[in-house]
């Protein structure tokens, strides 16, 4: 474990345990040379703890990566809830939860993520402060999707000249509270849309209300596009399917779409621009903590219209240095979190 934390510089990595309400918890904490550590709270059924654990990890190193290049005062901080096989109550479990985030003194924030929800949010905001996107907070949600959708345009605008996505074929995949925010905006701008989701009824509700084509999550990956939009877990870009991709652009709201580096760079060599995901997907991140900080939403709003921007940015230092966006970004990154 202390291998795993020492190659994504991982500085703590904390677990709780209570047997009462069956709560199973890891709360990595990725830095916070920035500032506290920020970073949503998934509960997922996991193979086993190792799992989970390095789920943590990963995901914590992105929110640095994501708060550092947000122009954010912030690190980066994951947790994960091992949900288990029997619940007596959910909110006792969620109370527990954050009484162990009050533990930690503020150097973690949690917010909502892959399977929790504001209302959960509630259950730990009874116990700490450090806590979002609680049901007053509101959810990130749709601000998730507008920063997509304007990386999306900066997309299109680099790679194809326009950023007017008016009769642009542009693929879906997954149709979850992001997914589907973004496929409506994509779909008023005119886009034709391939959508795919595991849940029939998302999908249908997309063909009734916004025209889009249904293709099974297999198929998708390999349908001529223009743009390729990730929008379900990580990992759609590997080494299985890298080779399928008939796109031009992949930019969506995902978390880790790459399966690992080289992935960026194999997309590059194709000629398919990439959008780091934690770039592109970060107006939920921007949301929470701007709100968590007092901002008006005003503020707010201007903070995420520059997800296009520093996009823009990293297209073109990419360009000049003939490498990946993916590396590019994860340079600058480093550059301002650790000042080198």
């Amino acid at each position: 474990m202390f291998a795993t934390m020492e190659a994504a510089r991982v500085e703590e990595l904390h677990l709780a345990s209570d047997p009462q309400t069956g709560l199973r918890a890891i709360i990595a904490i990725h830095n916070t040379n920035l500032g506290p550590a920020l970073g949503g709270c998934r509960y997922l059924a996991y193979a086993d703890e190792q799992s989970a654990a390095r789920d943590a990890v990963r995901l914590a190193r992105g929110m640095s990566y994501k708060a550092a290049l947000a122009g954010l005062a912030l690190g980066g901080g994951k947790a994960v809830i091992i949900s288990p096989p029997q619940l007596a109550s959910r909110e006792a479990l969620f109370e527990a939860f954050g009484r162990f985030v009050d533990k930690l003194g503020g150097r973690y924030i949690t917010a909502v993520d892959s399977g929790t929800s504001s209302a959960d949010m509630d259950c730990i905001a009874r116990h700490t402060r450090h806590v979002t996107s609680t049901t007053q907070g509101g959810d990130p949600s749709p601000h998730t999707a507008l920063g997509v959708f304007a990386g999306i345009r900066a997309t299109a605008e680099a790679r194809l000249g326009s950023a007017d996505l008016k009769g642009l074929r542009i693929a879906v995949q997954g149709l979850g509270h992001v997914g589907y925010a973004l496929a409506e905006h994509l779909s008023a701008a005119g886009a034709e849309l391939l959508v795919s989701d595991i849940d029939e009824g998302r999908l249908q509700r997309a063909v009734e209300r916004l025209g889009a084509q249904p293709v099974s999550s297999e198929v998708l990956l390999g349908m001529p596009c223009d743009i390729l939009a990730p929008c379900g877990l990580g990992g759609a870009i590997n080494p299985q399917t890298v080779g399928q991709l008939r796109c031009a652009a992949v930019a969506g709201a995902a978390n880790n779409q790459l399966d690992s580096p080289e992935m960026g760079d194999q997309l590059a060599a194709r000629g398919i621009l990439y959008a780091p995901d934690y770039v592109i997907n970060s107006g939920g991140l921007i949301f929470v903590a701007l709100q968590h900080q007092g901002l008006s939403p005003a503020e707010i709003t201007a903070h995420l219209s520059r997800i296009g921007a520093r996009l823009s940015e990293i297209y073109a230092e990419a360009q000049a240095e003939r490498r990946s966006p993916a590396r590019v970004a994860d340079m600058l990154a480093e550059r301002l979190i650790y000042g080198s």
